[in-house]
Parts: C-alpha cells; structure tokens; sequence
C-alpha cells in the first residue's frame, strides 16, 4: 500500500518508517497515498486528518491528546474510513481486556501510568481508555519521568489481596504490529470513526 507517514521524524514516526518498508509498503506524499499514518501531535493531528480525509484517503492515527469526533463525522460524509487507537501495542490492549474482565470480580481500582517527560498529554489514552472499562471513576496517576518509554498497571484491591495488571513498552517497536493490522484491516472498516485495536482482535 501506498502510505503518507506524518510525523516520519518523531519516536515513533521514526520507528515505523522503515518498519512499513519492510513489510512492503511504500511512503509517498498525501497526494498519491492509499493510506494516512499519524503519530504527530495533538496540535497537528486533526489538520493532517481533514487533509487526508478531503482527499479520500482513509487514515490510521496513533496520536493522542485530541478529540477525534469532528474528523470522525466528516470521515462518515466522505465515505472514508478513520481508525483511531489509543495505544497500538497489542499487549496493552491485552490488558485493558483483562482489566475489563478482573473489575467484574474487584471493583475498586486505581490506573498508575508511566510514560517519558516528553509526552504532552496527562493523563494518557490509555489510560482514559482502560478507565473507560472500570466501574466508578477510577483514580488515574500520571508519572513523567526520563528513561520512560510506556508502562501502565491497573491495581484492584480487595480485601486482603492486591490483583496487578501491568503491561511495559520498553521501546516503541512494541506499536509496529499493531499499525500494520489496522492497515491491512483499513479497506474492511465502515466510513467514519473506528476507535481502538481491540475491535480489529478476534
């Protein structure tokens, strides 16, 4: 597939470039893209989606921090299919499953997530997106802190036990299979707004 990488010189953008290559994809300008990669900012994001979506071009974003249901809505007037996760490593969206399902017998819960001192939003998608999944309104701890990458556990007490849940990205490799499923799942995906890699797991 022909794929337009923004942000191609971030950490992750950095990554995932030669990454789509060697799975065979070729990166090319918007204008002649199949497909749209954002791992940007949340104050570039939504530009480079309507960009893309004006174009037709549906798109796969990883970045966090934005509202996507906006882009969500014109993605559904254009026909074009807009994928939105808050994380793309598949061991993470393991363990909001899990989490999911451990709240249904330990309801009381707190989310502590650990990410770099560079990532711009507090608390996390994932987090927000695990906490989703939890009854109550669980209390989310954010920790940004150098030497971090992505790290998240959610705790559930009980009454003389603690249940740990916890998933680590040592490094940003652990998002590429995650990307390349949703573009190779991209052409099966109703127009509009698509949110989380869950939904592309059997």
């Amino acid at each position: 597939m022909k794929i337009s990488l923004f942000g191609r010189g971030g950490k992750v953008g950095s990554v995932l470039s030669p990454a789509l290559e060697a799975a065979g994809h070729q990166l090319v300008e918007l204008g002649a893209a199949e497909g749209m990669v954002d791992f940007t900012a949340p104050d570039a994001v939504e530009a480079n989606v309507r960009a893309a979506l004006e174009l037709d071009v549906p798109c796969v974003v990883g970045t966090s921090g934005w509202d996507p249901g906006p882009s969500g809505e014109l993605a559904a007037e254009r026909g074009v299919a807009l994928f939105v996760a808050p994380n793309f490593a598949i061991g993470a969206v393991l363990m909001m499953r899990l989490a999911g399902e451990a709240a249904r017998f330990l309801p009381r819960a707190e989310i502590v997530e650990l990410h770099g001192e560079g990532k711009k939003d507090a608390p996390s998608g994932t987090a927000k997106a695990t906490a989703a999944l939890l009854p109550g309104d669980p209390e989310i701890h954010s920790v940004r802190l150098p030497g971090l990458v992505a790290h998240q556990e959610v705790l559930f007490g009980g009454e003389g036990q603690l249940l740990t849940i916890r998933h680590d990205a040592y490094s940003r490799e652990a998002y590429v299979p995650g990307v390349l499923l949703a573009l190779e799942k991209l052409a099966s995906l109703p127009p509009g707004l698509t949110i989380g890699l869950e939904t592309l797991l059997a």
